[in-house]
């Protein structure tokens, strides 16, 4: 469940939001002087997730309008008949939990239900057995049960003031003072961990979930994120600290996921602390169908991107519900519905589908059930996307026996043919291609595989070289275009205006509904793939987005990352498909607000090498020194880069003189820093990172600038002036 919840258009739902706003979800605006919790359990500790999990969840079919069902689907009876029919048809083929979301403590009006220790208590009207009747139920079958809470001091708990279990304190006793309301609903009054019965009221939920057999729970309504992102004194990273602590001292191995669209600025306390990470909003379409290809099956492909080397056992990019089951009420066409399994199963995502199991279809069942398609996604190798400058797309990720799974996407509105070349995975020669979703080999094929694909159609194959050879590199240098250059077609009501963080002082803004930048002369020396990096300005609390069109091409959406900050220059890069010569990248978006464009760099697509802050070889001056960080690359960093210190690396070597992209991986615990960054005593640029700005130096960011390198070894140095903090430093890559 998430914000989209908001949108729904039943008088019911609308009572339901403003009563959950009361009752339900999250936990976590603290003031600046909140102590953060330890937290005892990650994802190496406990042990779980080593694969993404199958099976089921409710909310698909709570949040949908199709009759018979809603929020007053969920009971006892309706989840006891969904273990059955899993246990009857989905079992076999590896699901096995059965999860139950948002509601399950809640009336039929959604008023929340507690027992004596203000903990959430399963309302009878829907549970007449309870929790651990259900857990019993569905452990007897050999499945797991999975359970849902939102993050945060529910107001009804906070209003009763109910003593918390084994303590002398109340529930009044651990809230934030003034009252602080928090989450991505802000929905829950935010808890004060400095306080010493915090993590005992916790620890009190956990202990219960545990004692009804829980073996799974989804934390939701989490920030940053659910379209709440950056660091602010309202944010559940504590929070997430302290569910993951307490289902850790349970003793019970309990799966832990966290919801929704989480800030992917702060991957590493998500890694740190959970299984599982929901990337984007709720996948249904709260109508009449459950999902549909606009609502929101389709933003997935762009929204993964920057999670893709994110996953690994212990911990996967949550794509939400997978509702392929049933074509009369999933709101797909048949290829639409393959697309969708196939994307999921590519990103090793979690398979758990929201359908009603009682009815899924032969087709529906084909899909869930296809044991090359799951054996893709349990062996937990994300794939990456070729280029995004179309909507004909290849994806691919090497397989540990040399193959490749390679997927071809049409995600156009009409018929396209698809063609994946073998040089752009990495090799050319010939190959043996086997059709994955029809279990039929389809020949070898030299250099290339091409397929027409209808709307929305896809193809997932497996690729297995013959004799190759590693594909050519390719040539060129790295080359800066700015948004404001008189050379680029701005129109539409979109405007240069001044920037002070921005690159040449300016930036185009006003884009989105009508508003558009073209840049026209981005020249490529050669027809192939490139590395677009885009520099924007996005000060929502979310996420902004952009249709980018190459040379006159169907536009292809790119969804960027909001940190409330319009001062803040940030980048993502994607790869793209150019053509020899000149070319040109129109951004716009007819239907609502894009981010302000800075510039874009298009280089080449190369080999990179890592050079660690703390190599003896490098200089330090000033102050600057030498500290432990428990997430950066070698453990360590340099740090107090502050008030005139420095660090230079003397030992870059690079083939060729050119420009070159520079991967900075930095530390930034405060509300954003500068450097000044100079290449061989060069021009000076200055670097702004992005701070956190929660006194958490050991959490690594990463952005991309460009300085032009000399054939052979080269410096680059990080310094600061007697006014300036700057970063500390874990690493670049050139």
């Amino acid at each position: 469940m998430s914000q989209r919840q908001r949108m729904m258009p039943r008088l019911l739902f609308a009572l339901t939001i403003l009563l959950l706003s009361g009752s339900l979800l999250t936990m976590a605006a603290w003031h600046q002087g909140r102590t953060p919790v330890a937290h005892a359990a990650t994802n190496v500790t406990n042990g779980l997730a080593q694969t993404p999990y199958m099976g089921w969840s409710s909310w698909s079919l709570e949040s949908t309008n199709a009759s018979g069902y809603g929020t007053s689907w969920l009971t006892e009876a309706n989840v006891k008949t969904q273990a059955d029919a899993l246990h009857q048809k989905l079992q076999g083929s590896g699901y096995q939990y059965i999860n139950i979301d948002a509601g399950w403590w809640m009336d039929y009006s959604w008023n929340p239900t507690f027992d004596s220790f203000g903990r959430p208590a399963p309302f009878p009207g829907r549970f007449p057995d309870g929790i651990a009747a259900v857990a019993d139920y569905v452990h007897h079958y050999g499945l797991k049960l999975g359970i849902y809470y939102g993050a945060g001091l529910d107001f009804a708990a906070y209003n009763n003031n109910y003593p918390i279990y084994g303590t002398s304190c109340h529930t009044q006793d651990i809230a934030v003072q003034p009252l602080t309301k928090t989450n991505g609903w802000q929905g829950a009054y935010a808890i004060d961990y400095s306080k010493p019965c915090a993590q005992a009221y916790i620890n009190s939920i956990a202990n219960q979930f545990a004692s009804w057999g829980v073996d799974f729970m989804k934390l939701d309504g989490v920030t940053p994120g659910s379209f709440n992102n950056g660091a602010s004194s309202a944010d559940n990273r504590s929070d997430v600290q302290a569910w993951s602590q307490a289902l850790f001292q349970t003793g019970r191995p309990i799966q832990f996921v966290l919801s929704w669209s989480l800030d992917h600025d702060f991957v590493n306390t998500w890694q740190q602390n959970s299984n599982g990470w929901r990337i984007d909003t709720d996948v249904e379409c709260y109508c009449n169908t459950l999902v549909t290809w606009d609502n929101s099956v389709k933003q997935r492909f762009t929204d993964v991107v920057p999670w893709i080397t994110d996953a690994k056992p212990g911990g996967w990019n949550n794509l939400d519900s997978l509702d392929v089951g049933v074509g009369s009420m999933d709101g797909l066409t048949n290829d639409e519905r393959q697309t969708y399994e196939t994307l999921w199963a590519i990103e090793a995502a979690p398979l758990y589908t929201g359908d009603d199991l009682t009815k899924l279809d032969s087709y529906g069942l084909s899909l869930l059930t296809n044991e090359e398609a799951i054996a893709i996604d349990q062996a937990g190798r994300p794939a990456r996307p070729v280029s995004q400058s179309s909507n004909q797309q290849v994806w691919y990720a090497k397989n540990a026996d040399g193959s490749y799974t390679v997927a071809l996407f049409n995600l156009d509105n009409t018929p396209q043919s698809v063609t994946a070349n073998w040089s752009d995975l990495g090799f050319v020669g010939k190959a043996h291609v086997r059709n994955v979703w029809a279990h039929k080999q389809l020949g070898q094929f030299g250099n290339s595989f091409s397929a027409a694909l209808p709307a929305h159609g896809s193809l997932l194959l497996t690729v297995q070289p013959d004799s190759t050879s590693p594909a050519p590199p390719p040539t060129g240098n790295a080359v800066s275009y700015e948004a404001e250059a008189p050379a680029n077609t701005i129109g539409g009501g979109a405007v240069v205006s001044g920037c002070s963080t921005c690159s040449g002082g300016q930036k185009v803004g006003y884009l989105g509904g009508g508003g558009f930048v073209q840049f026209n002369n981005v020249t490529a020396t050669s027809a192939g793939l490139y590395n677009l990096t885009i520099y924007y300005i996005d000060g929502d609390g979310c996420c902004r987005s952009a249709y980018l069109s190459f040379n006159g091409s169907s536009s292809v959406l790119m969804t960027f990352h909001g940190d409330s900050n319009w001062g803040n220059v940030q980048s993502m890069q994607i790869r793209v498909q150019l053509q020899a010569g000149n070319n040109t990248i129109k951004f716009d978006n007819p239907t609502g607000y894009a981010p302000d464009v800075d510039r874009i760099v298009v280089a080449p697509i190369v080999k990179t090498t890592s050079y660690e802050a703390e190599a003896s070889s490098n200089t330090l001056s000033g102050g600057a020194s030498v500290a432990s960080c428990s997430d950066c690359s070698g453990g360590q960093k340099v740090g107090n880069l502050l008030l005139g210190s420095s660090l230079q690396f003397n030992t870059i070597t690079v083939a060729n003189a050119g420009t070159y992209n520079v991967t900075v991986y930095y530390v930034d615990g405060s509300s954003g820093r500068s450097l000044n960054v100079s290449a061989n005593g060069g021009p000076v640029l200055t670097m702004y990172t992005n701070g956190t700005n929660d006194n958490n130096w050991n959490v690594v960011h990463s952005m991309v600038i460009q300085l032009d390198l000399r054939a052979g070894t080269n410096t680059i140095l990080f310094a600061t002036t007697a006014s300036m903090y700057g970063a500390d430093i874990d690493r670049i890559e050139v």
